[in-house]
């Protein structure tokens, strides 16, 4: 699972600089320590049980699921929801990468698509699928604290790499900033979000 889910991250972000690097790395952790626990020795159940004294004589499904006592139901829909985030999250990812290829082989500035929502869609949904996954369906120690570490990363690159496109489309791209939310979109328009990045592209 750690090769196959760091390939598609990788087939799909090359990183070129060293904060995309400093990003990547960070999520090559997330990545390494979520499935290195859900399919390997239960460290931060492990943690809690000998620091904390939450102890249980049986632990059930995952940790939000033994903590709050709802064990297989608690289990089914934390999966359900963060199944749910994360496939909404990569389908994001992937549209949002590509429409931005294709405008920088183009040399203009891309708008329209996911980009009406959010001025970096590919982040959002790299946001989204990491929340889904490794907070609400399986969360860690390591997952849950890297979580907002890479977002502050990602949102650092995201100011570095807006920098470079005022440089480059002047007032065009401050029009756009204006108009458009940098990573978070409209509370009214995560709805219609979710559907188009699941929307097949021609």
């Amino acid at each position: 699972m750690i090769v196959i889910v760091s390939w598609i991250f990788y087939r799909y972000f090359a990183p070129s600089g060293w904060r995309e690097w400093t990003g990547a790395g960070l999520v090559q952790a997330f990545i390494i320590a979520l499935y290195a626990e859900m399919f390997g020795f239960p460290l931060t159940v492990y943690l809690l049980i000998r620091s904390f004294g939450i102890d249980r004589e049986y632990v059930s499904a995952n940790l939000w699921s033994t903590l709050v006592g709802l064990g297989e139901t608690g289990m089914l829909l934390s999966m359900l929801v963060g199944y749910s985030l994360a496939i909404i999250g990569v389908g994001m990812f992937i549209h949002g990468w590509r429409a931005v290829y294709k405008a920088h082989r183009e040399s203009r500035l891309v708008t329209d698509g996911l980009y009406r929502f959010v001025r970096h869609p590919q982040y959002t949904g790299l946001f989204l699928a990491l929340f889904g996954e490794g907070v609400v369906h399986w969360p860690t120690i390591f997952s849950v604290g890297l979580f907002p570490v890479i977002v502050l990363a990602y949102y650092f690159l995201a100011r570095k790499e807006e920098g470079e496109m005022i440089r480059k489309f002047g007032e065009e791209y401050r029009r756009y900033m204006r108009r458009v939310p940098m990573l978070v979109p409209h509370p009214s328009r995560w709805k219609e979000l979710a559907q188009n990045s699941q929307r097949p592209k021609n």
